[in-house]
């Protein structure tokens, strides 16, 4: 895996090919290839550094990452004394791909384009948060509730 500096042409997007970007848009990015695993992570830190009940990530080892625009505003957060780490927009704080000993990490939720895939399986269920569980009964609305 390696992460290249080129620009794919605009507008193309293949089978195995995502684009993504932050939430302000000052990054925007393409995956090529393949992602190997789609997993829920429950663990503490995900859900610190996500602010959610889990991130959702994509990995693959043999993708590779072109930053379209902007990768400069990209920082990366390595907590100390563990694997864990994220990489973000330096404006808006959106969560990014990061790439580590062969190693590519895409948030499911940066992705522009559709992601025809569920997820693998959920990760340390242990470390759920006490509200997240059986929520599937919770009413539903298509915007924010009046």
């Amino acid at each position: 895996m390696s992460t290249q500096h080129s620009t794919p042409a605009q507008g193309t997007v293949q089978p195995d090919q995502h684009r993504g970007s932050c939430l302000c848009g000052a990054v925007r990015y393409a995956v090529t290839g393949a992602f190997e695993r789609f997993y829920l992570c429950h663990c503490t830190h995900c859900r610190k550094d996500s602010g959610s009940a889990h991130a959702a990530n994509l990995f693959s080892s043999t993708a590779r990452l072109d930053w379209i625009a902007g990768e400069d505003h990209v920082r990366r957060y390595r907590l100390e004394g563990t694997r864990h780490q994220r990489c973000f927009c330096a404006s808006c704080g959106s969560a990014l791909p990061c790439a580590d000993n062969g190693m590519l990490v895409v948030p499911a939720g940066s992705l522009d384009s559709p992601l025809a895939r569920r997820p693998d399986a959920h990760l340390f269920i242990a470390s759920c948060a006490p509200w997240d569980h059986e929520l599937a009964g919770l009413p539903q609305f298509e915007s924010f509730p009046a």
